[in-house]
């Protein structure tokens, strides 16, 4: 038996974290022969931490062979201490007549606070994987407060917008899910983000080619992925907690896996015209488990390019909004 690798899991008791507990609990996310500790942190929140504690004992009670202890826990250097991995999932959520400037500068100080705490507890191969949002932004943020970990260990998911756009190929193609390869996302979590389909492949077939529709392609196919999770929200009246936590998983599952090629959130670097300072998603190849490298290759025709401009765009109007926190 391996030894256990201890989670921390922020925001452990909400609706993204109560489907993803279990998840890396069972197995999925980090293999079926690696033990967990699951380290949760929740809000000082009378109600949220009861509600963890509920949480806690459906963990026991589910009897998972490789779930070997669950910390419950309002201190963030608590819940971060020894963390070989944190998962930041709590954020607060944009509220009636919030502007998104008030929301990133909201969530900058909670993510300021948590990668500090990070940097000064958690364990030297620490890796951080951020779930609220704006997930790009608060991941800067983060990342921006470590002075031992470096930028590379930061990373934002972009991989629910992976999931839907493959999802919506298919759908459109005919085809099973797995027909469908290589759509990578590039830019924010947000509807401005780009699903590269000019690189994806359907059967070994370039996607454009079985999907002679360039209209679609260029408009509903973008729109549909870009504005998914608010369809889901006017659809069941909440957001996309289910699918996220599944995209968490696959996001660690792939970081774990060497050889494993998807996309992330990273620190650009410049790489595709993005601004070299902000988080942008792009594909990457996994090399050893929790490293990776971004895939720089990629041709861009100009459609690809216009929209890789307009997300870089709104990421460089995020970090502006918040650069008195960096």
């Amino acid at each position: 038996m391996k030894t256990p690798i201890r989670v921390a899991v922020t925001g452990a008791a909400g609706q993204i974290g109560y489907a993803l507990l279990f998840r890396i609990a069972s197995g999925a996310m980090f293999g079926p022969d690696q033990p967990v500790i699951l380290q949760l942190i929740e809000a000082p929140v009378e109600k949220a931490l009861k509600a963890l504690e509920g949480v806690a004992m459906e963990l026991d009670d589910c009897a998972f062979p490789l779930l070997k202890g669950v910390v419950q826990t309002s201190d963030p250097t608590v819940g971060f201490k020894d963390a070989n991995w944190c998962l930041l999932v709590g954020a607060k959520p944009r509220g009636p007549g919030m502007e998104r400037a008030d929301l990133l500068k909201d969530n900058g100080r909670i993510f300021i606070g948590q990668g500090q705490i990070i940097d000064a507890v958690a364990a030297a191969d620490a890796r951080v994987a951020v779930v609220g949002n704006p997930a790009n932004t608060n991941c800067m943020i983060a990342a921006s407060q470590a002075k031992r970990l470096p930028a590379d260990r930061f990373t934002a998911m972009v991989r629910l917008d992976q999931n839907r756009a493959q999802s919506q190929l298919a759908l459109k193609a005919g085809v099973d899910l797995t027909a469908v390869k290589d759509i990578f996302i590039y830019g924010n979590h947000s509807p401005t983000m780009f699903p590269a389909f000019a690189h994806a492949t359907i059967n070994g077939q370039p996607a454009t080619t079985v999907i002679n529709d360039s209209a679609w392609l260029q408009g509903p196919f973008c729109e549909t992925v870009g504005k998914r999770g608010a369809a889901i929200i006017a659809a069941r009246g909440a957001s996309s907690a289910a699918s996220a936590a599944n995209a968490l998983v696959d996001h660690v599952r792939s970081l774990v896996t060497p050889g494993a090629i998807h996309s992330i959130a990273v620190k650009s670097h410049g790489h595709y015209g993005f601004d070299a300072n902000v988080w942008a998603g792009m594909p990457v190849r996994t090399t050893t488990p929790g490293s990776y490298e971004v895939i720089p290759s990629y041709a861009m025709d100009d459609f690809a390019k216009s929209k890789i401009a307009a997300t870089n765009k709104e990421l460089v109007e995020e970090r502006a909004a918040v650069v008195d926190l960096l």
